[in-house]
């Protein structure tokens, strides 16, 4: 009889430690083992996926077998993508063994299929490690390159996109000389993790995880303020979307002394109107609508682009209606679609204006005594946060809040805005309870 795992602190879920989502995935391990903190995350060519799985998933089974590790191929999550994440979990000798029967496969894929390009190691990395990995001028990458004889670039941060939001670690040279390269790079990135506090203060997706269980929905986004703790980290949520435990950081409220509350209560429907350029719009549509209906598919949202109001109008206005985990993928492919087509520049952030409707009675709680909120959240966040002043509430009494900045900024401030709503509705239906037993023992 094998123990249950124990749950994954909300700092490995911040660093995408947390179990994943669907997938190939194989764990012949078993509960009984305890497994690093920090796992190998590499990028494949997806054309190579069917060669690791191989017929009826014998050879991915094989490969866990023989390396006692745990591997997750993350196809569903990126599909369409040239290239597919791969998690490997076990000691660091196992993940090595692992990394190294991978490219070993790749190897003879390429050969047997006649590809001539070569085929690189590729590791995911959390942003806060490549610090320490680089070291000092540059010298343990150095270090590393000369010794392992092999070429290491990383990613810079301009590349950094929705779909790889972590660095990218490129090591070229034979199978032997990259293995030989991941053993010395994945002993950098575990002495930073279990070293580095900055890891701690900054949010991180992890490609390869469903956007359910990345950044907002795991990591809890410690940027926001908490009630206690130097750090400002945030405490650990039930994650109503997956219908599994997650650390939601209190984003959305949802106390975790209570974590299966409402474990069969679906999510609440939100609406954001996001603008994006008039020229973009061709782009976001697709030919005969394809980019569109896919997208909307993808997400599972409603996304409508508002008529334009004049011919002349600089920016059209996108209607997403959604649960939080739709909003948040519709969102992010909006701006790495933006991205995508040129509409900024390569070396220009995507920053788009969003507005969330809010009950007017709530308006103060977001803006705070003498604006003390709304400036929090503006430098917590890096979004600028606008309350217009002097708004006409609609017929359901709500008023507009803007929001402007970059993806993770906006998503940020949208979750945060959302949870002092949330928290304002929690607290009239406590004062109303209050009064109505009040009223009732008189």
């Amino acid at each position: 009889m094998e123990a249950a795992p124990s749950p994954p602190s909300c700092r490995q879920r911040r660093l995408g430690l947390q179990d994943p989502q669907p997938g190939p995935s194989v764990n012949p391990l078993g509960s009984r083992h305890s497994l690093p903190n920090l796992p190998l995350r590499i990028l494949v060519p997806t054309q190579f996926i069917g060669a690791i799985i191989g017929k009826e998933g014998l050879t991915i089974k094989n490969l866990t077998r023989q390396t006692q590790s745990r591997v997750d191929i993350h196809r569903k999550e990126n599909a369409g993508a040239a290239e597919t994440p791969i998690t490997i979990r076990s000691t660091p000798e196992g993940c090595s063994a692992a990394c190294r029967m991978i490219l070993n496969i790749m190897q003879k894929e390429a050969y047997d299929t006649k590809v001539s390009a070569e085929i690189p190691l590729k590791i995911l990395t959390h942003n806060g490690l490549v610090g320490r990995l680089i070291g000092k001028e540059g010298r343990n990458l150095k270090r590393i390159e000369e010794e392992s004889g092999t070429k290491i670039t990383i990613s810079s941060l301009q590349d950094l996109t929705l779909y790889n939001p972590d660095r990218t670690i490129t090591v070229r040279g034979s199978v032997d000389v990259c293995c030989r390269a991941e053993v010395e790079i994945m002993k950098k990135l575990r002495e930073a993790f279990e070293n580095d506090a900055s890891v701690n203060q900054s949010s991180g997706l992890i490609p390869g995880l469903s956007l359910s269980t990345q950044g907002i929905f795991s990591s809890g986004l410690s940027m926001l303020p908490s009630t206690s703790g130097p750090h400002r980290t945030l405490q650990t949520a039930y994650g109503p979307f997956t219908g599994q435990s997650a650390c939601l950081g209190g984003l959305y409220g949802v106390s975790s002394a209570a974590p299966h509350a409402h474990l069969h209560t679906p999510p609440e429907q939100e609406v954001v109107y996001l603008f994006i350029p008039t020229q973009a719009v061709g782009a976001l549509i697709g030919k005969k609508g394809q980019h569109i209906k896919q997208l909307t598919q993808f997400a599972g949202a409603s996304i409508k682009i508002a008529p334009a109001e004049s011919p002349d109008v600089t920016e059209r206005m996108v209607i997403i209606t959604g649960p939080p985990e739709a909003q948040f993928k519709a969102q992010g492919r909006i701006f790495g679609k933006l991205k995508e087509e040129n509409f900024f520049s390569s070396k220009e952030e995507v920053k788009l204006e969003t507005h969330i409707k809010v009950p007017s009675s709530a308006a103060g709680r977001v803006i705070g005594k003498g604006g003390k909120t709304v400036n929090e959240l503006q430098n917590l966040t890096s979004a600028e946060v606008v309350v217009p002043r002097n708004q006409t509430p609609d017929e359901n009494d709500e008023i507009f809040v803007k929001i402007s900045g970059h993806f993770f900024a906006s998503q940020t401030a949208q979750r945060k805005i959302r949870e002092i709503i949330q928290q304002a509705k929690l607290h009239k239906q406590k004062h109303q309870l209050g009064a109505s037993g009040s009223h009732q023992s008189k």
